[in-house]
């Protein structure tokens, strides 16, 4: 019986995008949530990505419109009802006050942590170049256009629309 003694190679963990192997990669996130505890995934990943020098496409469908809709995007909430993950009694997230009390101490952790709210989080993505799409089946379900959508909201497509524009990309879907 031989024994193989060669050291295996491994990849590393975080990979370099600096290097010109990285060039032209493209990351598109789905942004389907619009609570406040689930805004923030999928703008940390986009924005980490900017920084790495990665195309960055966001496309908001569902509720996660409303984070790029003028009326809502201010207002997001988080709700312990029904969210395990607080580790706390399920009936206390149906008490009078608790969603209220529940997004104000989530916005206070993040504020601590020098993080931007969602307007302002969506603000520094475009200005580093990232690009933000609404959904048209999203946008006709709420009877929106783009007159309600945040004015750097490149457009309003089609699924398949969205799926050619970010061809080859990385896709995550939140």
């Amino acid at each position: 019986m031989t024994t193989d003694t060669a050291t295996p190679t491994t990849a590393p963990l975080v990979p370099s995008f600096d290097t010109p192997a990285s060039e032209g990669r493209k990351l598109a996130i789905i942004c389907s949530k619009g609570n406040l505890d689930m805004a923030y995934p999928g703008l940390i990943l986009a924005n980490a990505a900017l920084g790495e020098g990665v195309e960055t496409h966001l496309f908001f469908t569902f509720w996660g419109f409303d984070m790029i809709n003028t009326k809502t995007a201010g207002d997001l909430k988080f709700t312990m009802l029904g969210n395990t993950a607080t580790h706390l009694p399920q009936g206390l997230g149906g008490m009078p006050g608790m969603t209220h009390l529940a997004t104000s101490q989530l916005k206070k952790s993040i504020a601590e942590l020098d993080v931007p709210e969602v307007p302002e989080f969506l603000d520094q993505i475009v200005a580093s170049g990232g690009h933000l799409w609404a959904c048209r089946m999203s946008a006709d379900m709420q009877h929106l256009t783009e007159a309600d959508l945040r004015e750097d909201v490149e457009g309003i497509i089609s699924a398949s629309d969205f799926i050619e524009l970010t061809e080859g990309a990385q896709l995550l879907f939140i």
